[in-house]
């Protein structure tokens, strides 16, 4: 329709590049999604009533999409700094049973702000803790994500499997099994709207969950439609425990639990082997990677290249902050660049527009979210404006943008309706957000 369209022109593109999800020079978005694009001045027509922005020599690209995050763990960054992950966990599970919901609340404003502000658009957040059985952790999340205007995919995520019976956890942060499961059809009543808040059931990890949850967790999620999502083949010391306790590697231990198939997305996904690989391409199964959070853990770098010459959907995942303290995806794009090249040793490993394409349209494959991360007619308008002129002089702006300083978004849509604007956050108060966070959090403090 003519009236109230938003078209944005005098946007940086190059011939390289023009073709895919990450660079165009004018757009136009109607009724909340992209109309039409142009790859060049010009090729977007104007229309009576339309709003014109100029965003002079800036690089758009879709909204990012995060594939994993702890949004509570803004509430205990730059703990635990040198630990492998199991010393990690055993470290600040004591710490994290200390939060409750208010906290929660407080540190996903901050963590969905942040993420917003470095041009994130839909978010996957994966909480697993749920202090003395209070479950309305959920719904500050998604009050939260409100707040700022970003979509939230909510992982419900679960822990069954304390130490007295075998898991990591101490006992006193896990739930039961039926209080779980009852738990994740309210939190789906109450939020899962498909668009705006999209429920996931998201049991933690083999080695905090028992079989009985995930198996009964992937029979209520198929039963809703819903999507499946757990941390797996992170570390070394999970491989093992698994060996131990099944006497198989991590994803044929999930194998038989029902838990390999397109409707399942991985966090991590660091220590498969070829056959994993084609097995997880076989299924559609996809993988969300941290490599920061890796690289803080010594984890282990994951084979994205081998993972999308295979055909594996693979995005990108902040993790917590507590083991990646920027909080942006932004980072995850060149750390990605740097993980993957390092790890082969081949500088041909990864591009930027490899880093750039998991960020967005990787992220939403794994999602199941055909809708976003793309720049294309009929999608969902959450698209990124980033300051340029700083990068004039690289030649390919998504180079530019991948090599270049960190930044922040210029302006952000989610939904053709402006999150960020000028740089500035439209729908809550950072700044007392943040003083909030950092009193919640210094009580904590050892």
């Amino acid at each position: 329709m003519a009236e109230g369209r938003t078209v944005l022109v005098g946007g940086r593109a190059s011939d390289t590049t023009a073709d895919t999800p990450g660079a165009v020079a004018e757009i136009a978005i109607a009724d909340g999604l992209i109309a039409q694009v142009g790859s060049a001045a010009g090729q977007v027509e104007r229309r009576g009533g339309d709003t014109v922005i100029d965003v002079d020599g800036d690089i758009i690209t879709a909204g990012l999409v995060n594939t994993h995050h702890h949004l509570y763990q803004w509430m205990t960054r730059g703990r635990a700094t040198g630990c492998n992950l199991f010393d990690w966990l055993v470290t600040l599970y004591p710490v994290w049973a200390q939060l409750d919901v208010e906290d929660v609340l407080a540190a996903a404003r901050v963590g969905l702000a942040e993420l917003a502000l470095s041009g994130c658009t839909t978010a996957a957040d994966h909480h697993y803790l749920v202090p003395r059985g209070d479950d309305s952790v959920f719904d500050a999340i998604a009050t939260a994500a409100a707040e700022v205007g970003i979509r939230l995919h909510l992982a419900r995520g679960s822990m069954d499997l304390g130490e007295s019976d075998g898991g990591l956890p101490p006992d006193h942060v896990v739930e039961d099994t039926e209080s779980i499961l009852v738990s994740t059809e309210r939190v789906i009543d109450r939020w899962h709207d498909g668009e705006m808040v999209v429920v996931t059931v998201a049991p933690c990890s083999p080695f905090s969950v028992s079989e009985t949850l995930m198996r009964e967790s992937a029979a209520l999620a198929r039963r809703h439609g819903l999507k499946l999502h757990t941390h797996l083949a992170e570390t070394r010391e999970e491989e093992a425990d698994c060996l131990a306790r099944f006497g198989q590697r991590p994803l044929a231990v999930l194998e038989e639990w029902d838990w390999v198939a397109s409707d399942v997305w991985y966090a991590h996904g660091v220590h498969f082997d070829d056959a994993e690989i084609a097995r997880l391409a076989q299924a559609g199964a996809g993988v969300a990677h941290c490599p920061s959070s890796n690289a803080r853990l010594a984890a282990g770098f994951c084979r994205t290249r081998d993972l999308r010459a295979a055909g594996v959907p693979v995005g990108l995942g902040v993790d917590g902050v507590a083991s990646n303290e920027q909080g942006t995806l932004m980072t995850e794009m060149r750390q990605a660049l740097w993980s993957a090249r390092q790890g082969t040793q081949d500088p041909a490993a990864l591009a930027a527009a490899d880093a750039l394409d998991m960020a967005t349209v990787g992220g939403a494959n794994c999602l199941g979210r055909p809708d976003v991360g793309r720049l294309v007619p009929g999608a969902r308008a959450d698209l990124v404006v980033w300051p340029g002129e700083d990068l004039a002089d690289i030649p390919d702006p998504v180079e530019a943008l991948v090599f270049g300083p960190d930044r922040r978004a210029r302006l952000v849509f989610v939904g053709g309706q402006p999150v960020v604007q000028d740089g500035m956050l439209r729908g809550l108060d950072l700044a007392a957000a943040r003083r909030d966070l950092a009193q919640r959090a210094r009580r904590l403090w050892p």
